[in-house]
């Protein structure tokens, strides 16, 4: 026992780096590393329920970064929060199809909130998405010391109809928000069918005419133009930066729709990065790939760090 050496304070709890080991047995490989921001470890809080309205329950999936070793006293990080609204038609959600796109997020540093919100299956006509949305991330900011939130970073990502929502709550304002990525989302719904389509986006029964409460988008214009993003952008109201990418082969939102949401912007002065993903398609033919991934990812933490 006399032989044993103090144990220096662990590098968890504020100590130095702990030394190598001198043993080095032949045939031994050195292996070099790099860390990712977040480290591998994740911990997945499944279906919590962040409002209730209308009978139903309304869930976030939260993904976070987690420590191996949770002693009282050591240190507790702060991550940045994404919402990330998925994409369904407006309709009922299945979030666990973006999971495994959401844990490579999780992983780069990041805690992220899958939004669920009331579907048009069940009559939740616009604005309940976008409010909805708002809900959830108040709910994830009132519950930042659970979940391990730097308040002061947040991101607002969604893709098709949940990139028609997360461009919503950024330029909305009504809850914070640093940054936006919308991934092919409609932004000009009455306009949808204006340009070629693999489906049609006007009548009562189309995604867009249970958007406004099962109507044709022809026959009231008004309540269309209601539900479109642009509509809200102005030039003397803050916009956070927002980026947008869309396939140039996209088949169920038409290309033409960022366009206009880019042009506005650009209009106004915004702050505002357009990607074109040639041969793209509707979430596929390029979305599920590392530079898709990496390029958003990179937006996201540029944006963040000006804050």
């Amino acid at each position: 026992m006399e032989n044993l050496q103090p144990i220096p304070p662990s590098p968890m709890f504020g100590g130095p780096p702990f030394p190598n080991s001198e043993e080095f047995p032949k045939g031994t490989i050195s292996v070099k590393w790099e860390d990712k921001p977040g480290g591998a470890m994740l911990d997945f809080k499944p279906n919590v329920v962040y409002q209730s309205l209308g009978g139903e329950d309304q869930h976030v999936q939260v993904i976070m970064p987690a420590s191996m070793f949770a002693f009282p006293g050591a240190p507790t990080p702060k991550y940045p929060l994404i919402a990330y609204v998925p994409g369904s038609a407006w309709m009922r959600q299945n979030p666990m199809m973006s999971l495994p796109r959401m844990i490579q997020v999780a992983q780069a540093g990041y805690v992220v909130a899958i939004i669920e919100y009331r579907p048009t299956d069940i009559g939740a006509a616009f604005p309940a998405q976008v409010e909805d949305a708002e809900a959830a991330i108040r709910f994830m900011l009132e519950h930042s010391e659970e979940y391990g939130i730097d308040g002061s970073k947040i991101a607002v990502w969604g893709d098709s109809s949940g990139g028609h929502t997360a461009v919503s709550v950024g330029i909305r304002g009504n809850v914070p928000c640093n940054v936006v990525v919308d991934w092919f989302g409609p932004t000009e719904i009455a306009a949808m069918n204006d340009y070629p389509s693999g489906m049609v986006h006007h009548g009562a029964d189309s995604p867009e005419g249970k958007l406004i409460g099962n109507k044709d988008l022809i026959e009231y214009p008004e309540l269309a133009a209601a539900a479109n993003p642009i509509g809200w952008l102005s030039a003397d109201k803050p916009t956070p930066p927002i980026l947008i990418m869309h396939g140039a082969a996209d088949s169920v939102v038409p290309f033409n729709q960022s366009v206009r949401l880019y042009n506005r912007l650009r209009e106004l002065g915004k702050e505002t990065t357009f990607y074109k993903l040639e041969d793209g398609g509707h979430g596929m033919g390029g979305f599920n790939s590392d530079e898709c991934l990496n390029v958003t990812l990179d937006y996201i933490a540029a944006h963040l760090e000006k804050n």
